[in-house]
């Protein structure tokens, strides 16, 4: 691979114009992003989408792409890091946490409102794997949001204190949360927080899950490879679990009602399950929608399989 920290994973459109911006969370922490304008826009006020994810992901990779595509369809949109990655702000790095990370969310629709070239009271948000929980927590509180969407949904409070498909017992659970402690005492004795190492290999066995091979594909090759990308080159820190263990990040989610929500999912994707649930724990208005014969990462960047026109549509009418 030999991107540079500076390039995309995919072409900005010739319709539309992108532009680095800088704004701050609640906490205070500088977050990076790019904002995506329709060129054909003129002097009307745009309906406007906040973008992020996949988790460990950068903006310059899937959230970029979903930004690109969308001003294409007449959006003002915001494609951003994540407090603690990136070109975001915020130390230690490589940090998560279902708070900042669902302020992030916020935060990124106090910068949309304050855009000229923005309708304040037409404002979304889009978020990716990971980054789908948190955006239907943030729309959940943040009443500003008039609609969600979220693509191959991670409920990453969920999967950190369960397991896939709810599987670690409590023992199990014990054992982390006994080991994380111990981590602590030496972070706070050496004055830095270790990473944990569980990153994705560097090179596939043949022997590893489908879903590992499928994160492999996009984040180690040149088809979605980029040098600030955690999931590319690093991991996250060993404490990083604590907080999303212990705050689960559903637990409003009816509370988004009456705004709607629409949850994409592949048919095979190891994740499907999560959009699911989340999909029976919402209230109305409320769509679930399954793209048949398709993964978990399909839904990053294959522009032919990831429904843009839907998402255009479900916004169109929602905003």
């Amino acid at each position: 691979m030999n991107r540079t920290a500076d390039e995309y994973t995919f072409y900005l459109s010739d319709q539309v114009s992108r532009q680095a911006v800088t704004f701050k969370n609640r906490y205070g922490i500088t977050l990076a992003g790019d904002l995506y304008v329709p060129k054909s826009n003129g002097n009307e006020q745009l309906p406007a989408l906040a973008i992020s994810g996949p988790f460990g992901a950068v903006k310059e990779q899937a959230s970029g792409l979903y930004a690109n595509q969308m001003a294409q369809r007449g959006f003002v949109v915001l494609a951003f890091d994540p407090s603690y990655t990136g070109e975001s702000g915020g130390e230690p790095r490589h940090v998560a946490s279902p708070d900042i990370n669902t302020e992030d969310f916020s935060a990124a629709i106090d910068f949309l409102g304050l855009q000229k070239n923005v309708d304040r009271d037409k404002l979304g948000i889009i978020g990716i794997c990971g980054f789908g929980g948190f955006a239907l927590n943030a729309t959940a509180v943040d009443k500003r949001v008039k609609a969600v969407a979220t693509t191959s949904m991670y409920d990453m409070s969920r999967v950190n204190a369960k397991g896939y498909f709810d599987s670690t017992t409590p023992e199990q659970r014990t054992q982390m949360l006994e080991q994380m402690g111990q981590q602590r005492w030496k972070d706070a004795e050496s004055g830095n927080s270790a990473l944990s190492g569980l990153g994705l290999p560097e090179k596939i066995e043949g022997n590893e899950p489908e879903f590992v091979k499928g994160y492999f594909d996009y984040y180690k090759t040149d088809r979605g490879f980029h040098p600030r990308s955690i999931n590319s080159n690093s991991s996250w820190t060993i404490t990083t679990p604590i907080s999303l263990m212990n705050m689960p990040i559903m637990t409003y989610i009816k509370e988004i009602s009456p705004r709607p929500v629409l949850l994409i999912a592949g048919e095979n994707a190891h994740s499907r399950y999560f959009s699911e649930d989340a999909y029976k724990a919402a209230s109305e208005p409320k769509e679930l929608m399954i793209i048949p014969g398709k993964v978990h990462t399909d839904l990053y960047d294959n522009v032919n399989v990831i429904p843009f026109d839907k998402l255009k549509s479900f916004f169109a009418a929602a905003l």
